[in-house]
């Protein structure tokens, strides 16, 4: 599982329209799915997340966490996190985990980070046509991968 996570001083998704999560301060997180991610890959990447220290504190350095600060998180599932360009001009796919797996996976990353982080968090819809828009903060873009834990 890979979270590319941007701390951001907004953001929000848009669906055929109409916004459907936007947030202020906090991370945009795109999320990558692979085939053989488990709920042991969400519960970790989650306590990650939650527990990242990239906002700065009153020194100016990076060790302030979301919950520091009171963020907040917009979550965007993205399957093209696991596109293989080793061939060709055009990505494959095969990594990346079916809607099967996938959307159970997903909707247990937002339970996970709502309960660590205390409150609703915002959300794009999986497999869904949508438009994110984001002020990246730094720019400051951390990328997570839940199978480098060692």
């Amino acid at each position: 599982m890979i979270a590319v996570i941007q701390r951001v001083t907004e953001a929000s998704v848009t669906i055929q329209g109409t916004c459907k999560g936007k947030i202020d301060k906090g991370f945009l997180i795109l999320l990558g799915i692979r085939h053989d991610d488990t709920e042991e890959d969400v519960e970790w990447l989650a306590s990650k997340i939650i527990n990242m220290r990239i906002f700065s504190d009153a020194e100016d350095k990076m060790n302030l966490s979301l919950a520091d600060v009171g963020g907040n998180i917009l979550l965007i599932s993205q399957f093209t996190l696991y596109a293989s360009t080793k061939k060709g001009n055009r990505p494959s796919f095969t990594d990346a985990a079916k809607p099967p797996l996938a959307i159970p996976l997903y909707e247990s990353m937002i339970k996970n980070l709502t309960q660590k982080l205390g409150k609703d968090i915002a959300t794009g819809e999986f497999g869904a046509d949508m438009k994110v828009s984001l002020l990246n903060d730094g720019p400051v873009t951390i990328i997570v991968d839940s199978k480098n834990k060692v």
